[in-house]
Formats: C-alpha cells, structure tokens, sequence
C-alpha cells in the first residue's frame, strides 16, 4: 500500500487524477476500520490532514459550507443554531474522540445507509461539493446515494465540502441503536421544518440500500399542513395526520434482517420516530410562533 501525502488541494486533485482508486483519509474513523479487519486494502491511501481548508467553514446569509473535514464536534459546538438537526446528530456519532475526528464529508465518502449524518442531511437540504482536476460541481444530496456504499463521485473526484441551508424551522433527529453510545443505527430518521416554503423534509438512514427521503409521507404532511391551516395558526397537528405520516414514512422503509435487527422492527421503528419527531419540531415551532406573537 503507498501512502499518498499531498501538501495543498491542488496537489490532492492531481494525485487523484493519476491514482483513481486512492482512497481519501482524514479522520479514519471509517476507513481504518476496514483496513483493520482486512476488509479493503486499497494500492494507495491519501492523507489529506495537510489541507487546512478541509477543516473550515463559511456561513453565509442562506447556507452554510462546511468544509469535508470539519468534526462533528466543531458542528456541535459552532453551528448548532444554523445546523441544529445535523448537530443533533452529531451528538450520537460514537465516542468523543472519534467525534474530535471524523466528519460528514467522510460519512459521505463511505455513504454507509447507517451513516449518522445522511437523514439530517437529507432533511436539511444539502448539496456535496465535488472536485477534480476537471472542475467543481454541485451534487445534490437526494442524487448523491446510488447504492449500498456507493456514492456519485467520479473516479478522481474528491469530496470539498458540503453546502447546508441554514435552518429556517425547528429540525429533530432520532437514532435507535443497541446501546447509547459507540453503535451503528439500527435505523435514524431526521425531520426539518421548512416554514419559509411551508414543506417539510426528512430523512431516513439504515432502512434501506441507501438513506432515503420519506416523499410520500412529505407531501402528504406537506398537503395536510396547508390544507388544514396549520401554518398559520399553529394549532396542535391531529393524531390522524400524525398517524398517517408515520405510516407513510414507514412505508418508504426498504430495510434488511441482520444482526442488529429485523426487517420489521426498523420499518415499525421508523414510523415511531417519525411521528415523535413530527410532535417534537411542531412544538417547537408552536413555541416560536407564540414568543413572536407576544413580542409584536
């Protein structure tokens, strides 16, 4: 195994270029997990701690561009009121040391469905900066997950950053595993409120092939909300439209037995979590209506 060890992100791209089949590393926390249990031995490995600017971000009037090796724990403790879901989230990566050195542009590299940051990703609305020696473009995050651990970069495309809409509404995130800390989802749901659009987006992880969106449970809530008035007047959401949310995203829930748990216990699971995160981000943003209320 060579070890690639570029000084700038130009040097990176053209590493990349000439060795398509390099493997990024930054934080390691997944890929030396593989490289340990033999389960990949990539020709070459690609250090890139040596680029500062991995590790910025830049907030913006309407989004925030976070840097691929940004550490969940600078998003839990900088960018939590831009970025509350993924902050949230972040909160259930691991341990604190593995939380000081991974980060989401790794989460997407490796584009495990049981990546913690996917669903909020996916509910916030993101877009995956992607570069090589050809140019930069933009990947939407709904086209990013191809298949189980396959992402949508090119061969010598690398990950720059990611670029998230500040939130605009209350975002919650929900994680089941097999223990509280150092665990793989057994499956995740993220949910954002989107009053600005009135629409709301979610996200699900470990429940199928890839992280998904649960679109039909959005546009029917979507439907729901504004039909019912509810944007408005911030009244309590019905049980029945609860319950059909929670079904529809169950719905969109193509999951797997295996040793963490059945098939059916993730697709029920999903639904509970939808339904609490849909009554926990309506408080909310009840609560934030009312304060405005009272101070107009």
């Amino acid at each position: 195994m060579d070890f690639l060890r570029p000084a700038s992100w130009e040097e990176a791209l053209a590493a990349k270029a000439e060795h398509p089949t390099a493997v990024p590393i930054a934080g390691g926390t997944d890929v030396m997990v593989e490289i340990n249990f033999d389960h990949r031995r990539p020709e070459h490995l690609m250090d890139l701690n040596r680029i500062g600017e991995l590790s910025e971000w830049q907030v913006g009037p309407e989004t925030v561009r976070l840097g691929a090796s940004v550490p969940y724990s600078a998003v839990m403790e900088h960018l939590r009121p831009e970025l509350p879901g993924l902050a949230l989230a972040s909160h259930t990566v691991a341990s604190p040391q593995i939380r000081n050195r991974g980060g989401v542009g790794g989460n997407l590299g490796t584009a495990s469905p049981a990546g913690d940051a996917h669903p909020a990703l996916l509910a916030a609305g993101a877009e995956v900066e992607a570069a090589s020696v050809r140019g930069t473009r933009m990947i939407p995050i709904d086209d990013f997950y191809t298949g189980v651990k396959r992402n949508a970069l090119a061969p010598d495309e690398l990950i720059r950053a990611v670029h998230i809409r500040k939130a605009d509404g209350p975002q919650q995130y929900s994680k089941v595993g097999t223990r509280n800390a150092m665990v793989i989802a057994v499956c995740a749901f993220g949910l954002a409120l989107h009053p600005e659009t009135r629409t709301v987006r979610t996200g699900i992880g470990s429940a199928a092939p890839t992280p998904v969106r649960a679109k039909a449970a959005e546009e029917f809530l979507n439907a729901a909300l504004e039909e019912g008035g509810f944007w408005e007047s911030g009244k309590i959401i019905t049980p029945s439209v609860a319950k059909q949310f929670a079904q529809l995203a169950a719905g969109a829930c193509n999951p797997i037995d295996d040793v963490r748990g059945t098939a059916a216990y993730r697709r029920h699971a999903v639904g509970i979590m939808a339904r609490r995160t849909l009554g926990w981000t309506w408080e909310q943003y009840r609560g934030a209506g009312r304060t405005l209320e009272g101070a107009a």
